[in-house]
């Protein structure tokens, strides 16, 4: 969720504007997923980096946050989301720990959209501390170095919480910004990626429903060669209300 800063300053107003108007976005997003029936969305809102930041613009940060988990938590509730969060959140101010916590637990038994918040995220520590975890399953004895492959790996991510479902099918970028940022290295090596100049603050429903559709029409291979048989895209079928609830292939 890239460019709420640049959206506010190219308005002429402080960097902190853009993430109020960028979480606003969020609710509808979140319906929007759900109606298209994704199954799992991961919304990359803080990452290891973003610590450098000004304490004024953290602290708003935060105080969104806080204020985004206690006004919408019925909404997911009655949407049936359930709340997940990886990260080290063990950075994160104990208030806001305490507010998140309590979400998740209040979500905990839903069964519809998986809603992930990446706080305090970054790839590579990700990737770094499973690598720690392993090592010291082996030295414990509870593990050997000879039975790692990549499911077992897999296990070790902050991710696995999200079973089957860590595996990323289709990265949004907005903004612009044509990079990975380090999120989810492991996770994304054969997503499809789409790439927006609009900043989050401007993303919407519409926009998210355009990037699924286009994902629709995309033959994935994961490194084999074309089949006959599969080589017609996809295609959301809309009825005449503007929904795509069936998929079929052209």
């Amino acid at each position: 969720m890239d460019g709420n800063g640049r959206w506010a300053q190219r308005r002429g107003y402080p960097r902190y504007f853009g993430h109020v108007r960028g979480t606003s976005r969020v609710k509808n997003v979140v319906r929007e997923a759900s109606r298209l029936g994704v199954k799992a969305l991961t919304l990359y809102a803080f990452s290891t980096e973003n610590w450098s930041r000004p304490d004024e613009e953290l602290s708003v940060l935060w105080r969104l946050l806080k204020k985004y988990l206690i006004r919408e938590v019925d909404e997911l509730a009655r949407e049936n989301v359930r709340l997940n969060v990886i990260g080290e959140v063990e950075r994160l101010d104990p208030e806001v720990r305490k507010v998140l916590f309590a979400a998740i637990d209040r979500l905990k038994n839903n069964t519809g959209l998986e809603l992930t918040f990446a706080l305090s995220y970054g790839s590579r520590r990700e990737l770094t501390l499973a690598a720690q975890r392993f090592a010291e399953d082996c030295v414990s004895g509870i593990r050997h170095s000879g039975e790692l492959t990549e499911r077992l790996m897999s296990q070790y991510l902050w991710t696995s919480i999200l079973g089957e479902l860590s595996e990323v099918d289709l990265v949004i970028r907005t903004s612009g910004e044509k990079r990975i940022s380090n999120f989810l290295l492991w996770q994304a090596a054969y997503a499809e990626f789409y790439f927006t100049d609009l900043c989050w603050p401007d993303f919407g429903p519409d926009d998210l429903k355009q990037a699924v559709e286009e994902y629709s029409t995309r033959e994935r291979r994961f490194g084999g060669v074309r089949s006959p048989a599969t080589s017609l895209p996809l295609i959301l079928k809309a009825d005449g209300h503007g929904n795509t609830n069936d998929v079929d292939r052209a």
